[in-house]
């Protein structure tokens, strides 16, 4: 088991409640901002950042497993060209031997 230490980076959404909204320079351009609009909003607001925070942990977690299987890929590829290069070694050897045990077996007679 390889253990990998990764680091996040948090980041604070703001929530902002209805005073703070009413309160807000630029909500002053409605003409009518009643108490539903205004709960409305702020369900709104919520359900956004919600989604926007699941949304980006699904990405991470694809780039995370893309960046997995990428190392992955190539740790594998490393390993296929060293157990060639040790079967090709190996093969050569067992035909040289058997090319030595020929030459010898003919000087013999």
């Amino acid at each position: 088991v390889v253990a990998a230490e990764v680091s996040y980076i948090t980041t604070e959404l703001p929530l902002f409640n209805a005073d703070a909204i009413q309160n807000s320079q630029k909500i002053n351009l409605y003409d009518s901002l009643d108490e539903d609009v205004l709960k409305s909003y702020n369900e709104f607001s919520l359900a956004s950042l919600i989604l926007f925070a699941m949304k980006e942990g699904a990405c991470s977690e694809q780039s995370s497993r893309m960046t997995a299987m990428d190392a992955a890929s190539k740790n594998a590829g490393e390993m296929i060209g060293k157990l060639t290069l040790t079967f090709n070694r190996t093969r050569q050897a067992v035909i040289t031997r058997e090319l030595i045990e020929i030459i010898s077996g003919a000087a013999a007679l």
